[in-house]
């Protein structure tokens, strides 16, 4: 159910549609529907909040002006591990921060997303 005036959809552009798709599921296990060759969209059941991917040769970074979403984990040094081993490349390694740490990495179509956790 859609909350009144709360973020509730984020897209992004992906290059690579299928290398996109097979990473964020490889690694944190989300569930795509494919709305024809140029769109597949996610959902909050396996993803926390509802999007998608638009067929486009463009990317999301911070360095750029771009917003920047931050995954939480546990265990950051496993996700991390999942993240390089799936094909995404890692910008920030782990670096601490008040109240804990965290990593930037950009999946295989360029957009730059960010794990954080209490502890390494």
């Amino acid at each position: 159910m859609a909350i009144h005036e709360k973020l509730n959809y984020v897209e992004f552009a992906a290059a690579d549609l299928a290398a996109t798709k097979g990473f964020f599921t490889a690694v944190f296990n989300w569930q795509f529907t494919d709305y024809g060759p140029e769109y597949t969209a996610f959902s909050a059941v396996t993803a926390g909040l509802d999007g998608g991917f638009y067929q486009a040769p463009i990317c999301s970074l911070t360095q750029h002006g771009g917003a920047l979403l931050v995954f939480y984990s546990q265990q950051i040094s496993q996700t991390l591990a999942k993240v390089e081993q799936h094909g995404g490349t890692i910008t920030k390694p782990i670096f601490s921060f008040p109240g804990g740490c965290r990593f930037h990495f950009t999946e295989p179509s360029g957009n730059e997303f960010a794990v954080w956790s209490e502890q390494a």
